[in-house]
């Protein structure tokens, strides 16, 4: 990793942790082989821009993605760290 790697992933946050309205950028997904395969393929990868579009503390995280709007887990959202 070089060092703006390393500065990035100190001020990462879970993407559950984001507020409504928030654009956030994913930096890296803390997680199985299987969670990773299944978010890249809904297209959530590092560097993707997110806009969380509702996140209430309880029930699935909104997210629009690329013209797409998704729907994610609270456990899934607390493995994405974004910045």
């Amino acid at each position: 990793m070089n060092r703006k790697e390393d500065l990035s992933l100190s001020v990462a946050m879970p993407l559950d942790s984001a507020r409504e309205g928030q654009w956030v950028r994913i930096v890296s997904i803390d997680g199985g082989r299987g969670l990773v395969t299944r978010l890249l393929a809904m297209g959530l990868l590092p560097g993707t821009p997110v806009l969380v579009m509702r996140n209430r503390g309880r029930g699935p995280c909104l997210l629009a993605v690329r013209n797409s709007r998704i729907a994610i887990g609270r456990g899934m959202a607390h493995k994405i760290r974004v910045v």
